[in-house]
């Protein structure tokens, strides 16, 4: 079996294995010496080609060759068509070639054999009404034409020719007929302006008119039209009529996609006849029916109309129009673009039409952001005020003013965010109409739905300049209430206290305020209150309400600030810095026994003593802090990063005296061992 398949070229896989040809390689890739290019390749494949065989010329001498040569001739042709009768390029030779001899029947009974499988191939049509033309039989060739249009009156080829063949034979009457057939079918407007032509070429101006007429009834569109009203124009300047035109085209097509065409011709028709006012009133009426998408060409030939012949004012309303068609756009594609509707709400205010900007109000705001976070209604709230500032501001309508807060406060989501600034604003408006009862309306409602810092402060701010003292007292307390860790609200509930002389209730506040678990910034009310005994002259007060806050806070500023209080609360120098240095000692102790981690603290401490000291002049005593002073020490030490690699790291250490002596022991027990363990080795 195996030497059967080799002998039939059949291979196993081993043979197929070991027959397989290797790859050569190319161990020379230098360019070699002759270039040879594809087109010397291809000059050199041509030069060798063989010359085509072509048979011999053959005469005929008699009748006889003659009638053998065309019987032979015909049985080819007929041998072809019976292999091929679809082919319609064979049924063309067949044809021509029985017309180069001359036997136009037999051509003829061609022709008509292939219209019978084939009468819907306007290309036959054509060939068989050419030859008949071409050999003068006309009637014939009107029959072929004839047939061919009733049988395919779609084909617009076959109706030109038809008469195209009866015009050149002078029949004009006849060439008139076949074009009302054509034009009883509905064809395409090129038919249509074909028949124009034809009656214009005979100055039939009546005939082509009645034509327009039924053209425009038959394709209703924005080119018939115009077409129509030129040649209206062009021939004999009818412009009444040509005018009647372009109204008809407006009545029926003014909604169409291309009636800006329509428009823009209609205007500089209007233009050319000098009717300026009628162009300009065209123009507005198209901007104003036309969908702004469609209508940026009919800006701009307005913009360009307006600059010719319009005055200044024209031309900056041609450019606001162009603006606001841009404006249409963007708020079109995004209408939560709330920039586009600013920009466009600016444009319609420097026009100054207070129906327009209250129309583009109205649609902006009516664009609500879809989700209820603050952040998507930071912009749109912004349309709202802006609305009542206009209808504040420039229109002067203070209930319609009203009614827009009062709409802006009604669609907010208050029980999930709120903006204080639309309340104060309508706060404000209501005070500014001399309505106080409304403003206090407006602020209880903020502060019972969505209480906020701001709207507390300008409460508390008008009742305070109509010097309501009992409701200022209750409104810091529902505002302590909503947010008893304000520090800022328990101080300024306390200074509006102090500015009434009312001391006690003051220290009630503050002792109040500092009983507090929680606080938001608890070193600006105790500075306050301790600021307020130190004013009121309590010195054993404030020793003690210092005692307390120490308890609290160990941190040095409070040391330092108890110190210099010290210092400056006794009745003698002296004593004062006695009791200073006290305080001073006091800290220094705490950081050095309780908190050694806590070295740079203490050397602020320290420093700040010694000012203090040098500031005593002779009073002073500066070794009794010099001898405390730590030294300043830059070292390293070693941080890992984020990728696992070591870096040093440079940094201030505090060395205080008592830490020197600790440090010697350790580098004399560090050599001890080294000599014991040298000792060692060398034994």
């Amino acid at each position: 079996m195996a030497s059967g398949d080799r002998k039939f070229g059949y291979m196993t896989g081993k043979d197929a294995e070991v027959k397989l040809p290797r790859t050569t390689r190319v161990k020379n890739k230098t360019p070699a010496p002759v270039q040879i290019t594809a087109e010397q390749i291809l000059r050199e494949a041509r030069e060798r080609q063989e010359a085509e065989i072509r048979p011999p010329k053959q005469k005929i001498t008699d009748s006889t060759e003659l009638s053998d040569y065309r019987l032979r001739r015909r049985k080819e042709f007929e041998d072809q068509i019976r292999r091929a009768r679809w082919n319609i390029q064979v049924w063309v030779k067949y044809a021509k070639w029985e017309e180069s001899q001359m036997d136009y029947a037999r051509a003829r009974s061609v022709w008509e054999r292939a219209l019978e499988g084939e009468y819907r191939n306007h290309t036959l049509w054509v060939k068989y009404a050419e030859f008949e033309m071409k050999n003068k039989f006309v009637n014939n060739a009107r029959n072929v034409w004839d047939r061919s249009v009733t049988l395919l009156p779609r084909v617009d080829q076959l109706w030109e020719k038809y008469i195209y063949m009866e015009e050149k034979l002078g029949n004009v009457t006849g060439a008139r007929q076949i074009f009302e057939r054509w034009m009883n079918w509905s064809p395409d407007q090129k038919a249509w302006l074909c028949f124009i032509k034809f009656e214009l070429r005979y100055n039939e101006i009546e005939r082509a008119r009645s034509i327009y007429e039924r053209f425009v009834l038959c394709h209703p569109k924005v080119s018939a039209f115009i077409r129509y009203a030129k040649f209206e124009m062009k021939r004999g300047g009818q412009v009444k009529l040509a005018r009647e035109v372009y109204e008809r085209a407006v009545d029926k097509l003014a909604n169409d996609e291309e009636a800006e065409i329509l428009f823009v011709s209609f205007a500089e028709f209007e233009e050319r006849c000098k009717e300026v006012e009628r162009a300009r009133f065209i123009y507005k009426f198209a901007l104003d029916h036309i969908r702004k998408g469609r209508a940026e060409e009919l800006y701009k030939k307005f913009v360009a109309f307006e600059k010719q012949y319009g005055d200044k004012e024209g031309i900056e309303d041609a450019i606001v129009g162009k603006k606001r068609f841009e404006y249409e756009d963007e708020v079109s594609k995004n209408p939560l673009n709330y920039d586009s509707w600013f920009d466009y709400v600016r444009l319609e205010e420097s026009v100054g039409k207070k129906d327009r900007i209250r129309e583009i109000y109205e649609r902006a705001i009516a664009n609500v952001p879809p989700a209820q976070e603050k952040r998507f209604w930071q912009r749109y709230i912004y349309l709202w005020i802006n609305y009542a500032l206009y209808e504040e501001i420039e229109t002067k309508d203070v209930e319609r003013t009203r009614d827009v807060y009062r709409e802006c406060l009604k669609l907010i989501p208050h029980t999930k965010f709120s903006f204080a600034k639309i309340w104060l604003l309508a706060a404000e408006y209501e005070i500014r109409q001399l309505n106080l009862t409304g403003a206090r309306q407006i602020l209880g409602n903020a502060i019972g739905k969505a209480p906020k810092v701001k709207i507390f402060k300008k409460y508390i701010e008008m009742e305070l300049k109509l010097v309501n003292i009992d409701r200022c007292r209750k409104l810091y307390e529902r505002f302590l209430e909503w947010s008893p860790e304000n520090c800022y609200a328990w101080r300024n509930y306390a200074e509006f206290e102090i500015s009434l002389a009312e001391t006690e209730r003051a220290r009630a506040i503050f002792e109040l305020a500092i009983s507090q678990p929680a606080l938001d910034m608890p070193e600006l009310l105790w500075k306050r209150y301790l600021d307020f005994e130190i004013s009121e002259g309590e010195f054993e007060k404030t020793r003690a309400l210092y005692e307390r806050l120490l308890d609290r806070t160990k941190h040095c500023k409070v040391w330092i600030s108890f110190a210099k209080f010290e210092a400056s609360a006794s009745e003698h120098k002296e004593d004062g810095i006695k009791s200073a240095r006290v305080i001073f000692d006091r800290a220094n102790t705490y950081y050095k026994d309780t908190t050694p981690e806590l070295k740079e603290e203490r050397a602020t401490l320290l420093e700040d003593w010694l000012n203090m000291e040098t500031g005593f002049g002779e009073l002073g005593d500066v070794s009794v802090v010099q001898s405390k002073l730590p030294k300043k020490l830059k070292k390293r030490k070693m941080t890992s990063r984020e990728d696992g690699s070591t870096e040093y790291e440079e940094y201030f250490d505090y060395l205080f005296p008592e830490e020197s002596g600790t440090t010697n022991l350790k580098i004399l027990e560090a050599a001890y061992k080294w000599k014991k363990l040298k000792g060692e080795e060398c034994v």
